[in-house]
């Protein structure tokens, strides 16, 4: 691993400041993982972290346009109250204009329960420069809201128009403040199935009336983020702050390739860092490898959960065994260097000491998942004014990302709760509470953290007592190894050091 990288989310993905020579771009790997199984287990599973960093990626005044973008601002009825929705939504699409390099090609479409190109004047894309801005800037503010939602539509037009595109990164910029309330118009699951692959989509919600989970099903599936903003007056600046990101991109796609050995198998790989993304295999390399095509790469690090089935049935016990090699590839990309590929290995053993351990980085995402649904069953609960029972979810949320060390998640969840005692999840929800504070809180619990606090990549690969997690005999979950109390109930464990 790369326990030198800094553990802060909202540094990953920005290209590094410039000045000097430019730097040869890279593509490293590395694995996490615990490698002892049971030998006895039924349907054993071998879980494992792979981490890629790319770096020294920037354009550098490449010749030819890397991204075309398309700006889809909601237009529906609801835009229209309060007025500073849309007067923040034409603030934030005209910011994100006034970013786009000469040559980009770009589109802004008006969303309702129809599409439309509301600039250019025809259903194409043209190349930024002074002009085409200053006219799309005066397109945008002359849009005016009226009509319904149907966001599969937005989509499919989005991505007809990037079909036409001359650039190697789409990129749909979404904004809504409603519910997909029209998708019999255009179902939007059979749109996010057209468009998977072919563009990456970030979604803001603004208002008061959007669907986090909906955002999150559109994003998680075309490798972008979720976001959403408390105050209108902030959308311009978020925009600005990612198009920064966006601009810094310039790797179009990498290939995560698995290869299982004999008597194993893949049964996925998941993005899981900075944000939780859809990943199925694309194809075949041979009869058994699995290719998984991960979008749009600036200089940043992102982390996966790899799960391999494995059969211990006549393998020999005691020693250490391939049970796969994961690889990279840069299509087109003949001056990036890149590692070579690493094993996953298991080692079948009858200690259960050994085999009833777990990878620290893997739990640590796990945990986070698990957050992830006590925050959508404390939505849920609060949806069906069942006050107590979301209070007591969002105590569960409260432990949980007190255990992993997600500081930025509690800062969240106390909007909402006002927090007793965190490593118990003992918290009391904040009178005044509203349905969409927990629509923000689900967009947000998306974004995951880089990793535990504690732990590091050399105790990982040498097999030492930080690299595993253990059951707490209390409340059965997952500690460290070398942990003396359990940080999620806080039952002491004795024997440790």
């Amino acid at each position: 691993m790369n326990p030198g990288r800094p553990a802060n989310e909202d540094t990953q993905g920005m290209s590094a400041a410039g000045g000097g020579a430019r730097r040869s771009a890279s593509v490293a790997l590395d694995i996490s993982q615990w490698k002892y199984l049971s030998g006895e287990a039924r349907e054993p599973q071998m879980h494992a972290i792979v981490t890629v960093r790319a770096d020294g990626t920037e354009n550098g005044g490449a010749a030819s346009p890397v991204l075309a973008q398309v700006l889809a601002v909601d237009c529906s009825s609801s835009m229209a109250y309060p007025q500073e929705k849309l007067r923040a939504a034409h603030q934030a699409a005209v910011a994100a204009l006034r970013m786009l390099p000469d040559g980009t090609p770009f589109a802004v479409v008006r969303g309702a329960e129809s599409a439309s190109v509301v600039y250019p004047a025809t259903e194409t894309m043209v190349r930024a420069d002074a002009r085409h801005r200053a006219e799309a800037e005066r397109a945008v503010h002359r849009l005016i809201a009226g009509g319904g939602t149907c966001i599969g539509s937005w989509l499919d037009l989005s991505r007809r128009l990037l079909a036409e595109a001359d650039a190697p990164i789409g990129h749909v910029l979404l904004l809504t403040d409603g519910k997909n309330e029209h998708d019999e118009l255009m179902p939007l699951s059979d749109v996010l199935e057209a468009c998977a692959g072919r563009f990456v989509c970030d979604a803001w919600g603004i208002g008061d009336g959007w669907d986090g989970r909906e955002l999150l099903g559109v994003t998680s599936r075309l490798h972008g983020r979720a976001s959403s903003v408390r105050e209108e007056a902030a959308l311009a600046r978020e925009y600005e702050q990612l198009m920064r990101r966006l601009l810094a991109k310039s790797i179009p796609e990498l290939v995560i390739s698995v290869t299982p050995m004999a008597g194993a198998g893949v049964r996925y790989l998941k993005q899981v860092f900075p944000t939780e993304v859809e990943l199925d295999p694309v194809g075949t390399g041979g009869e058994a490898t699995r290719r998984f095509v991960t979008r749009a790469w600036g200089d940043e690090t992102r982390r996966y959960q790899l799960c391999l089935s494995a059969d211990p049935v006549g393998r020999p016990r005691g020693e250490d065994l391939q049970l796969a090699v994961v690889s990279l590839d840069v299509p087109g990309g003949d001056a990036v260097e890149v590692t070579p590929p690493l094993p996953c290995l298991v080692h079948w053993t009858d200690d259960d000491a050994l085999s009833g351990h777990s990878d620290i980085h893997v739990e640590h995402f796990e945990q986070h998942q698990r957050l992830g649904e006590a925050v959508a069953a404390a939505t849920d609960a609060h949806r069906n004014g069942e006050r107590d029972l979301a209070q007591r979810h969002l105590g569960t949320a409260v432990r949980l990302a007190h255990a992993i060390g997600a500081d930025q998640s509690l800062g969240r969840l106390e909007q909402l709760v006002e927090i007793d005692d965190p490593a118990a999840g003992r918290v009391r929800l904040r009178p005044g509470v509203a349905a969409v504070d927990f629509e923000h809180l689900i967009t947000a619990s998306s974004h995951s953290t880089y990793g535990p606090a504690s732990g590091s990549a050399d105790a990982m690969i040498g097999g030492g007592p930080d690299a595993a997690t253990a059951r707490c005999p209390a409340c059965d979950g997952r500690v460290p190894a070398a942990a003396r109390f359990c940080p999620l109930c806080g039952h002491g464990l004795s024997g440790r050091p």
